[in-house]
């Protein structure tokens, strides 16, 4: 038991550094800012691509030492489009950006940079949940990490923007969700009239509880809760959000019951720390030598 018990653990451990994102740099009208997340950069980067898991951490603010500057601002103006660039391991046309297996939303707020991201600050500009049995991190892997918001007409000074992501492959279990941010230091230059409202606090904002939070993406369900506030509606500058579902009863977003796990033998073996099986998962089963099936959750097994 203790052998098995390690063994499970051990798999849970290499899918925990596996296929993770962070953001490398950022786009102004689609000019490239250059390598963000550097010593001489712009982008408050942490110690590695790991994700935050606990709601109540002060590393959801920013991340792991997200309270620390970054070396230098990024000038905008109000109305330019403003795109993050997410990867796993580098900048390349190879990287896979993040496992295709962490579905989840993709949002974006901002906050005055002087409030170092403390209190009520924080106010969501856009976000993207689940549409038509497509999740917003699957539309960021299809356009090679990238995600865009127009930034409002704001008042001229130093702000903070904070793309996250919520994966939410191990999000039927409580703390399974894992969280990807970054906070990425702007300069608004241009004489803009609009004052950020007030804003919620982050963390405080997320309950490890809420219905968009815990919620497991492996079983039937027809809407999802995108979790926070709604994105400001006087931006006026910014994206307009995706159409979403209103919360679904609890009832339809988990079952009573574990499914037994499905999977199909047919197609090309699957790469290491690709899914292999899993309830409702229909590809392959067979892994890539040197690597074999694991499960890791009823609903999701690796190739370790």
């Amino acid at each position: 038991m203790k052998t098995a018990a390690f063994a499970l653990a051990a798999a849970s451990f290499l899918q925990s550094v596996a296929s993770h994102a962070t953001v490398y740099n950022i786009l102004v009208n689609d000019v490239n800012q250059g390598l963000g997340n550097s010593a001489s950069g712009y982008i408050r980067t942490p110690p590695n691509n790991n994700p935050v898991t606990n709601v109540a951490s002060s590393d959801m603010t920013c991340n792991v030492n997200g309270g620390n500057a970054a070396a230098k601002y990024v000038n905008v103006k109000g109305g330019d489009k403003i795109t993050f660039e997410w990867h796993h391991n580098d900048n390349t046309a190879a990287d896979d950006i993040i496992a295709d297996s962490h579905k989840g939303p993709v949002m974006v707020y901002i906050a005055p940079a002087a409030s170092n991201g403390k209190g009520n600050v924080w106010v969501k500009l856009i976000e993207e949940g689940w549409s038509n049995g497509v999740w917003a991190v699957d539309n960021l892997i299809r356009n090679r990490g990238k995600h865009s918001v127009v930034l409002p007409n704001l008042a001229a000074g130093d702000y903070l923007l904070r793309p996250e992501i919520i994966a939410l492959h191990e999000g039927n279990r409580q703390a399974g969700a894992q969280f990807y941010m970054e906070c990425v230091q702007v300069r608004v230059t241009s004489s803009g009239s609009l004052s950020l409202p007030g804003g919620v606090a982050i963390p405080g904002t997320y309950s490890a509880n809420d219905a968009g939070v815990l919620f497991n993406i492996y079983t039937s369900f027809s809407s999802y809760p995108i979790p926070g506030p709604r994105p400001w509606n006087g931006a006026g500058g910014s994206n307009p959000p995706p159409a979403s579902s209103p919360a679904p009863a609890p009832t339809t977003l988990r079952t009573s019951t574990v499914p037994q796990p499905t999977g199909g033998n047919g197609g090309s073996p699957v790469a290491k720390y690709g899914q292999c099986g899993g309830t409702g998962y229909a590809g392959s089963t067979t892994c890539a030598s040197g690597s074999t099936c694991q499960v890791i959750n009823p609903y999701y097994h690796q190739c370790l």
